[in-house]
């Protein structure tokens, strides 16, 4: 498997692009993002778990009840969520980019990220569509203006693609994603698009994407509020040639590690990019009875308030660790646990037993200097691991949302 250039744009038959149509009063920042494959294509997502849901995401549900798509359509600045008109509203996004690309609205998925609260008005939209579709190409510049276009508090571009084998054909996969703020495991909490090119059918599509959240998205946490109007889609039009994938296999083997390959350091990249983050942490949970209880392990220290603040501050006070351990709800043998930080100048064991040990508070402070940190959590009860991303936590991060509506 190598990483290629591109994004969305990496597999074959796609098109993109982004520009700014007005939603937003900064000119300089994109606002409308358009994905397109040039012949349908089988279609999947998952959705925020919140119970209140933008209007985009009712329609884009409705949209794939058969289980196909050709578009994604996105706006930024303001979020189409708890408007009185947000059905009519996205539906009339939908029929926009029907109607210009000729071809059914129901094809067209919707989304929406920004503001919640503030109706948003279609007119910008409407008035730009002959300009977002006259600009959709298969550059990596139109990959990255689509990119661009779907961020909101992220200070970073996010996208990605890989080329795999199945059965002797070349096939890529791509993804973009915006994701700074209210991101926690639940799925979803963050705007992802996935693309490929590998054909496989609706089912083993849905199956793939289900399965990979569980150990992706839903194990990244910035915030631990659970975002309204977000979504993972992926799109495959099966351009690649390969005979389709409708079973389990080694040719579905291939096709997840493809996936999960890009959906990781899409997850890296959204915790890394956290509103305010100075810092990626890595919580990896290791020898633990069984998958579950890795999970929750992983989950309630990456959340931990405390211990971001302790990671922002380059405090190695590991006791946070083994408070958010302690009240997780997992039944885990706290007289086993064993703690140690690592980044790239070096790894410090801080817990052993789940009591301290003595150590150089000079060498952990500068293990706790890097952007990049790992905690490393051995339960020492069985076999089973898993792995969590999350950020520091910032004084940035209440000046972005003490003021993000204003």
């Amino acid at each position: 498997m190598d990483f290629v250039k591109g994004g969305v744009v990496a597999p074959h038959g796609f098109r993109a692009s982004g520009i700014h149509c007005g939603i937003r009063k900064n000119k300089t920042k994109k606002d409308l993002a358009l994905i397109f494959s040039r012949v349908p294509a089988k279609a999947a997502a998952v959705y925020t778990t919140n119970l209140v849901k933008g209007a985009p995401l009712t329609v884009t549900k409705a949209h794939l009840q058969n289980g196909m798509a050709q578009a994604v359509i996105c706006n930024s600045g303001n979020a189409n969520t708890c408007n009185a008109n947000g059905i009519e509203v996205a539906e009339e996004m939908s029929r926009l980019v029907g109607s210009a690309l000729k071809l059914s609205h129901k094809d067209v998925l919707v989304a929406s990220t920004g503001v919640i609260g503030q109706p948003l008005d279609i007119t910008p939209i409407a008035k730009n569509m002959e300009t977002l579709v006259h600009n959709l190409g298969k550059d990596l510049s139109n990959g990255r203006a689509a990119a661009e276009a779907i961020m909101t508090t992220d200070t970073k571009v996010k996208e990605i693609a890989v080329e795999f084998t199945v059965n002797g054909k070349k096939c890529r996969l791509g993804g973009i994603a915006k994701g700074s703020g209210m991101i926690h495991p639940n799925m979803a909490t963050m705007l992802v698009f996935l693309t490929t090119d590998c054909s496989i059918s609706t089912q083993m599509l849905q199956k793939a994407l289900s399965t990979d959240v569980q150990d992706t998205f839903n194990m990244t946490s910035v915030d631990g509020d659970t975002s309204t109007n977000d979504m993972v889609v992926i799109m495959a039009n099966g351009t690649a040639g390969n005979p389709e994938i409708v079973k389990e296999g080694h040719a579905f083997d291939t096709f997840m590690k493809a996936l999960n390959t890009v959906t990781v350091q899409l997850c890296r990249w959204i915790a890394g990019d956290g509103e305010g983050a100075t810092k990626l942490l890595e919580c990896k949970v290791t020898g633990a009875p069984d998958l579950a209880i890795a999970k929750t392990v992983a989950k309630s220290v990456i959340c931990s308030s405390l211990t971001k603040a302790a990671m922002f501050g380059a405090d190695a006070n590991w006791g946070r660790i083994l408070c958010a351990i302690g009240y997780s709800g997992a039944a885990v043998d706290v007289t086993k646990v064993e703690v140690k930080f690592a980044s790239s100048k070096g790894e410090i064991l801080v817990c052993e037993n789940g009591a301290g040990v003595a150590f150089s508070e000079e060498l952990a402070k500068k293990i706790l200097l890097e952007k990049e940190i790992d905690i490393l959590i051995d339960l020492h009860d069985g076999e089973a691991a898993s792995t969590a991303w999350g950020c520091d936590l910032t004084y940035d991060y209440v000046k972005i949302n003490g003021d993000y509506r204003t």
